[in-house]
């Protein structure tokens, strides 16, 4: 059976593309990797899925391996620690990845300060 390996989902023989995400299905998906918590810590939390999508993808442009871990309930829409969505890196890369960030959010106010003076 063919399965779709963003979604996850599996589909009846013939079907070549996922109809969720039009990826091209695979014959199988690859192992799970095991996800084992004393590796990984916490290094940003926020509300907003596109700010925490945004510093992964950063992050892995820089090398440093992310995963999101997401509490977000889209059935029940609220603020605050029901809707925390964290960055998690690799114990060994914390550090980096704290620097990384930091320095992310300077060059995200200066280009922000920028935009107000050309107003």
């Amino acid at each position: 059976m063919p399965f779709c390996p963003n979604c996850k989902y599996e589909y009846v023989i013939g079907t070549e593309v996922c109809p969720d995400c039009n990826t091209t299905l695979i014959d199988s998906l690859p192992e799970e990797i095991v996800f084992n918590e004393s590796d990984w810590q916490v290094v940003y939390t926020s509300s907003f899925d596109y700010e925490v999508e945004m510093l992964k993808d950063n992050l892995e442009s820089a090398g440093i391996s992310a995963n999101i871990l997401s509490q977000r309930d889209s059935n029940f829409p609220a603020p605050g620690d029901l809707s925390v969505i964290k960055l998690l890196v690799k114990n060994e890369d914390v550090e980096n990845a704290l620097n990384f960030i930091e320095e992310f959010k300077k060059n995200l106010k200066t280009e922000e300060d920028e935009e107000e003076d050309i107003e």
